[in-house]
């Protein structure tokens, strides 16, 4: 989501806190005035940073779910039990960003990394939720390991911009195509599981645009991109929290079904509830390993990776020019607390069993609102924290109230193509087998794959090979293993 441009002051302190004479303690740790701003203007600079990325708390459980996390009959964790994980990581580690970097900065379960969880490592893999939130869990402990030995910045380094750009306009079309799935869009002419003679005619087909639940998410998507096109604040949030009304009076009027989860647009016994917090601790798992075999394992925590660290400082970097926090030599001051916190989140995130957490893009709207310190986040937080107790709510949100949400948020994700100069073949042609490999494949990681070995295979047919980072040969060696894998199995009788 994009942000206007503010002044350029940044926020004072090489340290998150530190003496400012006789000032209040909120201005002594975080500066307010010394950074311009005002306790006023960053209380609601907060709460707008809150409600932009609040869909977050019915989404993320909603693409959990999709994919069987948690799994119905007790066979994995409540949904109830995800909201509040989500809401919950989302707390601590807006807090900590807040009181480690001071920057108006928020975090929450990421869009993109929940997908690859429930949709490639669980639907695709066929791992447990507790085994995929384990490679999640390994993937922020990697990623923290790199931050604190300085060693993130330079794998960043080591691949192109595009391929970066790529693997975020990637994942944005992966997203975009579950809420067109979700939502009834789009179908597979064959079921899965279906016993077939022949394959279907075309893979993918339109939806059954007859039914009342797929009325209920074009309605949805209507009333969501009207709201976005008017740059109202909080417009996927208020798009999702609408069209679960509409379709909760309509299934109480007709009687008839508006959702494809049956329990879906229904009112809770309660509204409130004390958080369920059974979830946390799930993803500490190694299972992963044992069930998958130590490559693709291996290649999964990676590729995780890649998507983690490479989206957080396309964010960071890009919110930090917007707001004129970067130096003048183009560096964001305390970057490496950030990094930390962020790369921890992605730990809680992986352990809470939520998926990896991440520093949010619509974090720029709080910015917008004149947002320069941690304050902000510290409001942002304890927002989220009070949302640990509306899982109840939470419930009654059918996933076709969500899809227009998936739809938008990819679309956002996908407008870094602009930067992609696909008129030169050695930089499109990897960038776009990057994009159509995950959503085509149902596969980051194949997508990821494919951008690497292309780049390589085009470098090295005109001539360029030693432009190629040691590290870009590492990765691009375990990838051609991974693709190699399933012959090698069968050729040795695995």
């Amino acid at each position: 989501m994009a942000a206007t441009r503010t002044p350029a002051r940044r926020p004072v302190a090489t340290t998150a806190g530190g003496p400012r004479g006789d000032a209040g303690p909120i201005e002594r740790f975080f500066g307010v005035r010394a950074s311009g701003s005002s306790i006023g203007t960053e209380v609601r600079a907060g709460i707008t940073t809150f409600f932009v990325m609040a869909y977050i708390i019915f989404v993320n459980p909603a693409i959990l779910s999709f994919a069987g996390i948690p799994a119905l009959e007790g066979q994995g964790p409540p949904f109830f039990a995800v909201v509040a994980a989500t809401a919950l990581v989302a707390g601590v580690m807006t807090l900590a960003m807040a009181l480690s970097a001071n920057y108006p900065l928020a975090i929450a379960p990421g869009m993109g990394l929940n997908a690859v969880v429930a949709f490639q490592l669980v639907a695709g893999a066929g791992l447990s939720w507790q085994a995929a939130m384990g490679v999640v869990f390994m993937e922020g402990v990697l990623i923290t390991i790199l931050v604190l030995t300085g060693f993130r910045e330079a794998v960043v380094n080591a691949f192109p911009l595009t391929l970066k750009r790529a693997i975020g306009v990637g994942i944005g079309l992966f997203i975009l195509f579950i809420g067109l799935y979700q939502g009834g869009f789009v179908r597979v002419p064959v079921a899965l599981g279906e016993s077939v003679t022949a394959p279907p005619p075309v893979p993918l087909a339109l939806g059954n645009f007859t039914t009342l639940p797929f009325v209920m998410a074009l309605l949805g998507l209507l009333i969501t991109v009207a709201l976005v096109a008017r740059n109202v604040r909080g417009a996927l949030l208020t798009g999702i929290l609408t069209t679960t009304v509409i379709a909760t009076i309509v299934h109480y009027a007709t009687g008839a079904p508006v959702s494809s989860v049956p329990t879906a647009a229904t009112l809770p016994a309660q509204a409130f509830a004390l958080p369920d917090l059974s979830t946390l601790g799930a993803g500490i798992n190694f299972e992963a390993f044992a069930f998958m075999g130590i490559l693709a394992a291996l290649l999964a925590v990676f590729s995780l990776m890649l998507s983690d660290f490479f989206d957080t400082m396309g964010t960071v970097m890009g919110i930090g020019a917007e707001a004129g926090w970067l130096d003048e030599n183009g560096r964001l001051p305390r970057l490496n607390r950030v990094l930390v916190v962020d790369s921890l989140a992605a730990v809680v995130g992986g352990a809470a069993g939520t998926s990896s957490a991440t520093t949010y893009i619509e974090s720029a709207a709080g910015v917008s609102e004149g947002a320069k310190t941690g304050l902000a986040s510290v409001v942002t937080a304890l927002l989220f924290f009070a949302a640990l107790f509306i899982a109840p709510v939470a419930g009654m949100i059918p996933p076709e109230a969500t899809a227009p949400a998936l739809i938008v948020v990819g679309f956002y994700m996908a407008s870094v193509a602009r930067g992609i100069d696909f008129g030169d073949v050695e930089i499109g042609l990897p960038a776009l087998l990057t994009i159509v490999g995950m959503p085509l494949t149902y596969s980051i990681t194949n997508g990821i794959g494919f951008g690497v070995l292309s780049f390589i295979a085009v470098k090295a047919a005109r001539g360029k090979v030693r432009e190629l980072h040691p590290m870009v040969w590492i990765v691009g060696l375990a990838f051609l293993l991974y693709f190699a894998l399933p012959a090698l199995q069968l050729g040795f009788g695995v």
